[in-house]
């Protein structure tokens, strides 16, 4: 089944901002935080984009998010798709809507990993993890985490 070109973007940090970051299997050396394209129930409607976070944030660390804060930052970035996974989508698809999320969990942890999709993960302070990852979408987010996730 072919993508569906929406996304979320799941900045997975700590209290005191840490952030997880994840390395792609397909792409060793690129790194990011969870993401995942929206997908079709069972009874064939598109998930809420609520729901995609859940269920990506478990398919790729194990985590429950719904154990921890999970909050809706109100950003959405749109992007050209890169052209080496571009396949996956119909062939007059080459952009992406990607919504962004963010979960807190009170330090950081080691998350079981889905193998398929990860090499390795590390937990940054989100200055370095900004400079780390590989989507300008994924940067800019976390170079908002001081600002979101703490009070005014």
């Amino acid at each position: 089944m072919l993508k569906i070109p929406v996304s979320v973007l799941v900045v997975i940090h700590s209290a005191d901002l840490h952030v997880l970051l994840i390395e792609r299997a397909d792409a060793p050396g690129f790194w990011q935080s969870v993401t995942g394209s929206q997908e079709y129930s069972a009874e064939g409607r598109i998930e809420a984009l609520r729901e995609t976070a859940i269920r990506e944030v478990r398919e790729e660390t194990g985590l429950d998010a719904d154990a921890y804060l999970l909050s809706d930052w109100q950003m959405c970035n749109r992007f050209e798709i890169f052209p080496r996974w571009r396949h996956r989508y119909a062939p007059d698809v080459s952009f992406n809507n990607e919504h962004v999320f963010g979960l807190m969990l009170p330090s950081p942890r080691v998350v079981e990993l889905a193998a398929r999709e990860h090499l390795n993960q590390i937990w940054l302070p989100w200055e370095q993890a900004a400079d780390k990852c590989f989507s300008w979408s994924n940067a800019a987010a976390i170079r908002r985490l001081p600002v979101i996730a703490t009070p005014a």
